[in-house]
């Protein structure tokens, strides 16, 4: 399938409930100062159940930031924001915690292991932060997407004993973990050489396809952003239009 960028509101292309829906949402920074900064310009944007999605962008359009507000890792100034069609913006710190825990993992570019624990520790931690204990249950799914993943080997290495590509193949089975809806990954291919950055993106792909994960990808690889399902770019803080066909 042949991604093209989309114009105004980022309508979903598959059916389905979408999993977020942003409406007019807008990011500033130093408010109160005398320099306020507005990053985000009333940005549209929903992506539905098992969509791949790629978020394109130069340098300083916005992307992490509308990626951070997403995750639920910063607050948006105004505008409307649900995920799972929840509203947002009038939860309290707990209630995003939870939200966030339930609905979304992450893969970042560097892949923030722990190096005191081993790949499947690593891989347990989001259920450990939540419940304080590695159950019989999370370690069976742990070993699980590890094999997945093509680690089931390394189980028991720390991140140190692993090369860059398997430790971010661990970090998916992180983000994964949990069984959470959507992927967000903030250019998870960009620390790696071509091979490990093709290996990577096919994994992403393979969950999207089995289990219908969504992943919202921010990438400056132009290669990878094409095998997406569709490309949302966002220019100086607002999504661009559709490019003349």
């Amino acid at each position: 399938m042949n991604a093209t960028p989309e114009a105004g509101r980022s309508a979903p292309t598959t059916n389905g409930q979408p999993l977020i829906e942003l409406a007019g949402v807008r990011k500033s920074y130093g408010l109160g100062t005398p320099v306020v900064t507005e990053v985000l310009h009333g940005v549209d944007l929903a992506v539905t159940r098992g969509e791949f999605v790629a978020l394109i962008g130069p340098s300083g359009s916005g992307k992490s930031t509308l990626l951070n507000l997403i995750g639920l890792l910063e607050p948006l100034t105004s505008g409307d924001y649900r995920l799972l069609g929840q509203p947002v913006v009038s939860l309290q710190d707990a209630e995003l915690t939870r939200l966030r825990s339930e609905a979304i993992g992450f893969v970042f570019q560097f892949h923030h292991l722990l190096p005191a624990f081993s790949a499947l520790e690593n891989v347990l931690m989001p259920e450990f932060i939540r419940s304080g204990r590695f159950d019989a249950a999370a370690r069976a799914r742990g070993l699980a997407l590890l094999q997945a993943v093509g680690l089931a080997d390394a189980a028991h290495r720390r991140p140190n004993q692993l090369s860059g590509g398997m430790q971010q193949r661990v970090a998916i089975a992180r983000a994964l973990s949990r069984g959470s809806p959507l992927v967000l990954a903030d250019e998870p291919t960009g620390n790696l050489d071509t091979h490990s950055a093709d290996d990577v993106f096919a994994l992403m792909r393979r969950f999207n396809a089995e289990d219908g994960t969504a992943f919202l990808i921010v990438t400056h690889d132009p290669r990878l952003a094409a095998r997406c399902d569709r490309i949302v770019e966002l220019v100086d803080g607002a999504i661009a239009p559709r490019a003349a066909s």
